[in-house]
């Protein structure tokens, strides 16, 4: 498969990522709260039995996630809303990283997979595309770091050293070094080919 056709295949699943990306932010308060999958897909079936029709159980699903923002913090549920804030806040962070695929550098420049798709990768526009990601990755890394300590802290525990959200911490530190070095080398790139540019 050549590069073309693997572009725009990655185009189309950063699309989809990114909007299903945004689709879950609202929820994330209602899943905070939540002890488990179980717990949602048992209350869902005893709203069934109930005789419940489904647009009963969508209503119920949609006001149960958009009131549990404010009833986290009525009710000062300190956990869930540490970890509601900190998956938004990643949630925020991943769609930054995802919108870059698909915006170029520039005045109305090509979305960047565009770019590839013309064969124009090195641009400048592409070198701070990487570099914004890059940020992102490090404000991930370390939010994940803060929310590990707190969790040292709230839970008297190691317990937190052996979860997700630890792996975030070296994950997407060393993701936003990869994309650091990729915006340097891209940025190089560009200077030259503007320099050749010139020369012809």
């Amino acid at each position: 498969m050549d590069a073309e056709k693997l572009a725009r295949i990655l185009k189309r699943l950063v699309s989809i990522t990114f909007v299903c990306n945004l689709l879950v932010l609202p929820l994330l308060a209602g899943l905070a709260r939540l002890k488990g999958m179980g717990e949602l897909t048992g209350g869902i079936s005893c709203f069934f039995e109930q005789g419940e029709g489904v647009g009963q159980i969508l209503l119920r699903l949609v006001g149960y996630f958009l009131t549990s923002w404010g009833e986290i913090w009525l009710f000062e549920e300190r956990y869930a809303q540490v970890l509601a804030l900190f998956l938004f806040f990643c949630g925020v962070c991943t769609a930054v990283i995802l919108w870059q695929g698909r915006r170029g550098g520039g005045h109305r420049p090509p979305p960047h997979m565009d770019t590839v798709l013309r064969g124009a990768t090195f641009t400048r526009g592409n070198a701070a595309n990487m570099g914004r990601a890059a940020v992102c990755c490090f404000l991930i890394s370390g939010a994940a770091l803060l929310r590990t300590v707190w969790g040292l802290f709230h839970d008297g525990s190691i317990g937190p050293l052996f979860t997700y959200n630890t792996l975030f911490i070296p994950v997407f530190f060393m993701a936003g070094l990869l994309c650091l070095i990729l915006s340097a080398l891209v940025r190089q790139a560009a200077e030259l080919k503007e320099e050749n540019d010139l020369t012809i």
